[in-house]
């Protein structure tokens, strides 16, 4: 049974920092591309980031956050994180992590196949 389960999130305050992770298990890590996506309440789950399968050397992310977060996995603890720095209102939201069998950019939800439950992260001013 595979299982994504995210962890980090919490209140900050604008301009913090904050680092989400993920813990994969039932799955042959590293032939999946992972991802992080979020959603606002009343707004669609939007794409944040995600990292190539192997090894992880390419990384892709939405214009919103490019040079603000950053993406990592370590396959060998099966492990997806996300770096927060200079936090945004517009941040907040419930982040979730996914996996992929899919190549390269992988932007829409629904290439996806095995997703977590979310963690909330809120961003106050």
């Amino acid at each position: 049974q595979v299982q994504l389960v995210e962890s980090g999130g919490g209140l900050v305050q604008a301009g913090s920092s904050l680092r989400l992770s993920c813990a994969a298990s039932g799955l042959t890590y590293n032939m999946y591309t992972m991802g992080w996506f979020r959603q606002a309440p009343g707004k669609e789950r939007e794409f944040v980031a995600n990292i190539v399968k192997f090894d992880g050397d390419f990384t892709y992310y939405a214009d919103s956050v490019k040079g603000r977060f950053t993406i990592s996995r370590d396959n060998a603890k099966n492990t997806l994180s996300l770096q927060m720095n200079s936090l945004k209102r517009e941040d907040t939201a419930v982040y979730y992590c996914a996996a992929s069998i899919v190549s390269g950019l992988v932007s829409r939800p629904t290439d996806y196949t095995y997703w977590g439950k979310g963690t909330q992260v809120f961003v106050s001013s």
